[in-house]
């Protein structure tokens, strides 16, 4: 009979910490609780590509695509199965203590606002076939950095997103699959989507007062290259409080434009509600059932937003 590994247990006593020093792991300090180094994983590649997150025990790297919890950590360095190294670091585990438990919860249900990475992803391909096929022109490609990342690591193989915080420092990248390998948007673990709006620095920059808001990136390119610069994207279809508070300190007007699936125009229901609470002038802009803004032709998006913009936001490209 197996003995019994509560995984969960040891991720919550073992700390990756801990585990770092064991393996007498150099990092640099970025910020509070943020540290990047060489990634002793995979011998090095990469001065900063390896980022360790203290607070939420994570790490990610960049140039192998290695990431995850202490259990992913020591299974990498070990070349052994989660399973065994759970039971390598079962030993090292405190007993259970209900009111470290409750804190557990808590410090994981907030999660810290990701800091700047440090570097950047080298030979993207901003005019792959793909964006085409998705109606995204050259420049639009350019302008975002979006592109085809043929090197190593976790966005291998996928068209890569740079993703900004709002003083326009780069935070992350998002690989979007493109031949169905799932999942379909790849982010880095422990990415807090609820502490960030795609494009809002570019939109604070423009000096307008309104903003579109979208679900997803390629329906911020569509506006945005229907010469509608001022728009921002969930990354989702919900408005969290940091994102929420940002817009209202920073815009008069918001305009929802959410897909017209009943997922989309719940959640602009729920938008709409917080937004009234927070007495933020706002609009709704209802699609059909079966449209998405990212699908919609240039003409056809300024003509449904003309009626709910100021006119000299919107332009032609």
């Amino acid at each position: 009979m197996t003995n019994r590994l509560d995984f969960a247990a040891i991720k919550r006593g073992v700390s990756l910490e801990s585990v770092l020093r064991q393996y007498r792991v150099q990092l640099r300090r970025y910020g509070r609780d943020q540290y990047r180094g060489c990634c002793p994983i995979h011998g090095g590649e990469g001065r900063d590509a390896f980022h360790v997150n203290l607070t939420r025990s994570i790490f990610h790297c960049f140039a192998c695509g290695a990431g995850g919890t202490v259990l992913d950590f020591m299974a990498a360095m070990e070349g052994c199965t989660l399973r065994e190294a759970a039971a390598k670091l079962q030993p090292l585990t405190p007993p259970a203590n209900p009111a470290s438990l409750n804190k557990n919860k808590l410090v994981t249900e907030k999660r810290a606002a990701p800091g700047p990475l440090g570097f950047a992803l080298r030979d993207v391909d901003s005019t792959h076939p793909y964006l085409a096929t998705r109606g995204i022109a050259n420049q639009t490609a350019m302008d975002f950095g979006v592109g085809f990342y043929p090197g190593p690591g976790l966005l291998s193989g996928r068209l890569v997103i740079p993703i900004h915080n709002a003083q326009g420092e780069l935070v992350a990248y998002c690989g979007r699959s493109l031949d169905g390998t799932q999942p379909r948007y790849r982010f880095p673990p422990g990415f807090a989507k609820s502490q960030i709006l795609f494009n809002f620095h570019r939109a604070a920059a423009t000096g307008d007062s309104s903003v579109v808001v979208v679900e997803g990136f390629f329906d911020c390119f569509n506006i945005y290259q229907a010469g509608i610069r001022s728009v921002v994207a969930l990354m989702g279809a919900r408005l969290y409080k940091t994102p929420e508070r940002a817009l209202i300190e920073r815009f008069r007007h918001v305009v929802v434009m959410l897909d017209g699936d009943a997922t989309g125009q719940n959640a602009s229901q729920a938008i709409a509600r917080s937004l009234r609470r927070q007495h933020c002038a706002f609009r709704l802009v209802r699609l059909p059932p079966n449209a998405q803004p990212d699908q919609l032709p240039a003409d056809v998006i300024r003509d449904i937003l003309h009626p709910t913009l100021p006119r000299n936001i919107i332009g032609k490209v």
